[in-house]
């Protein structure tokens, strides 16, 4: 990928994002997301994130810069790597999205003359401790902290007491080009599912706060044979999920097909899209993707997500962990095919307005703009 000129006239910087994560899911794609939009926008961008990172991979398939550093890990190790890497690369600012790659930046800047600005993106719900060493790392290492929606950002100025000023939300962007309502039936035939069924699908991470065994048990009460639900994604509950649905006896009416590098097909191959999350949401990319491809969504109430689906106009929404409320919903947009579509194109609408890359490229080029010059002061 080669960096486009700087057409709006701004400043070109060094960013280095930093990712401790051995897992897969939004937080990555999203680093990856801006770290391209970024430097299609002239910048020089890098990321940094243990080798055997599916994100470092990913990194290579998408050609953008990246380098193999030992810092999955709160240790020596890990903390030596990131201080010499630093001191051997002049950046223009750092960005770090999670705590163990946040900590090892911060005290290896806190080594080094002239370290460059830290921004930390928050990109879960989860409580932030307030003991000491915390309120330092978020208040004094940190120049600057984003939220991947407004929810994350009020709870750490109530809760917390951070200074306002110091946090910005800035939602994760996709592209509306790309994420569109496609053809159902070429997108079926492409995948190899039934056209006659009614397909509920869910595109999410196999853990636990994502609240797929909850799904699970609403799907299997839904009555008649003519639904199937499409578990797209892959992590540590595979073994769990595969076990309750053969205990549900639901084996034929379930597909699982593991982690999509494009998701898009999916997306447009089903009818209806499902997130019954229980804990630590920003505003999810999946929910995002979907309504750009004018699915209905059923989700819950849970961190961001009610900043993209507003009940009832762009989305379903029930109480979390409830079969019983999950199982109505999805009885109810399935048996209604106008509520369905109404839903779709007002999510659609959502999407188009509030959740574009180029707005959070944008932000995003401002805030390390920002960060920056307030260091340099």
């Amino acid at each position: 990928m080669t960096a486009a000129p700087n057409a709006h006239h701004v400043q070109p910087l060094y960013i280095v994002h930093t990712e401790a994560s051995c897992g897969w899911g939004g937080q990555e794609i999203r680093i990856l997301t801006e770290a391209a939009a970024l430097t299609t926008r002239g910048h020089r961008v890098e990321v940094l994130c243990p080798q055997e990172a599916p994100l470092f991979t990913a990194a290579l398939d998408r050609q953008l810069p990246v380098c193999a550093l030992p810092i999955g890990r709160k240790n020596l190790v890990g903390l030596k790597a990131v201080y010499r890497w630093l001191k051997s690369h002049r950046v223009d600012v750092i960005n770090t999205h999670s705590s163990t790659d946040s900590w090892l930046t911060a005290l290896a800047c806190r080594m080094l003359r002239n370290a460059p600005p830290i921004v930390r993106t928050r990109h879960i719900s989860a409580a932030v401790s307030n003991n000491w060493p915390t309120r330092w790392l978020y208040q004094k290492a940190v120049s600057h902290i984003v939220t991947t929606g407004e929810q994350l950002r009020r709870q750490l100025i109530d809760v917390n007491h951070y200074l306002p000023t110091h946090v910005t939300s800035v939602p994760t962007g996709i592209d509306p080009l790309y994420y569109t309502p496609g053809d159902r039936v070429q997108a079926r035939r492409r995948l190899g599912l039934d056209q006659d069924l009614t397909i509920i699908g869910i595109v999410a991470t196999l853990r636990s706060w994502k609240g797929h065994e909850y799904l699970i048990n609403a799907f299997s009460r839904i009555t008649g044979r003519n639904c199937q639900l499409a578990i797209v994604g892959d992590g540590p509950r595979r073994e769990a999920i595969m076990a309750l649905v053969k205990s549900l006896n639901i084996e034929d009416r379930v597909i699982m097909p593991g982690n999509q590098r494009d998701v898009l097909p999916w997306l447009q191959a089903m009818d209806i899209f499902v997130l019954p999350s229980y804990a630590n949401e920003g505003v999810p990319q999946s929910i995002v993707q979907a309504m750009s491809c004018e699915l209905p969504v059923i989700t819950t109430p849970v961190g961001g997500i009610p900043e993209a689906i507003e009940p009832g106009r762009t989305g379903l929404i029930v109480e979390p962990r409830s079969i019983d409320a999950l199982c109505g919903a999805l009885q109810e947009v399935i048996s209604n095919i106008a509520l369905r579509q109404r839903l779709g194109i007002a999510a659609r609408k959502q999407a188009q307005k509030n959740f574009t890359l180029t707005g959070m490229a944008e932000k995003m080029e401002q805030i390390f703009l920002n960060t920056r010059h307030s260091h340099e002061q």
